[in-house]
């Protein structure tokens, strides 16, 4: 009998409860979350949307993440690094995106601390995946571990901005860093396979 956090679609196919129906959510939970990236515009689109998430509900951004490409110019990170003032005053003025300027500064400041760790790890992923974990137990009151605090604060010391550990150990789960599908979702085993396979 499935688990209470188990959702079995139309499909036949078992999900993490989380992803509910939605198709867009579901899509999500199915074809990239806890599947390993490399490609550092990939990882830093990530871990700012996980920083506009802090707050707010992960299908929010979802629904919203075409818009923010849209206007951060696809996260291409050394176009990011050169938003102006007055790009931030124009993003702010856009409703399609989360308007915080906090968040919205945070994500230009954080491209450019991302150039810096590039050329300092190789890779945004090199750096992240040093603070992988032997694998926990799953635990739905988890939100963040002793390796993602690590992370946020070093990330800090690197003078990054809106990273908290709570963001990090998000950022952590939807790389696959740590495997946080439940043991009986059908992407669980997918997604170990992937981790085993990725290469930093």
């Amino acid at each position: 009998m499935p688990s209470k956090f188990i959702n079995v679609g139309e499909d036949k196919k078992k999900r993490c409860w989380w992803c509910g129906a939605d198709p867009l959510y579901v899509d999500y939970h199915d074809n990239e979350w806890g599947q390993p990236k490399k490609d550092n515009r990939r990882l830093f689109e990530k871990i700012s949307l996980e920083g506009f998430q802090a707050g707010l509900s992960w299908i929010t951004i979802l629904r919203k993440r075409e818009s923010f490409r849209e206007v951060f110019d696809n996260f291409e990170i050394e176009k990011v690094a050169q938003f102006s003032k007055s790009k931030v005053n124009s993003l702010l003025k856009d409703a399609r995106i989360i308007r915080h300027r906090g968040k919205i500064e945070a994500t230009i400041n954080n491209a450019q601390r991302a150039l810096e760790m590039i050329e300092t790890h190789g890779s945004i992923a090199k750096f992240a995946w040093s603070f992988e974990s032997k694998p926990r137990n799953f635990d739905i009151k988890r939100t963040t571990t002793a390796e993602a605090t690590k992370m946020s604060k070093d990330l800090k010391k690197l003078g990054w901005k809106f990273v908290g550990p709570t963001t990090c150990y998000s950022f952590m789960q939807a790389l696959g860093i740590v495997n946080d599908h439940h043991p009986d979702c059908d992407s669980w085993k997918k997604c170990e396979t992937l981790r085993k396979k990725f290469k930093r």
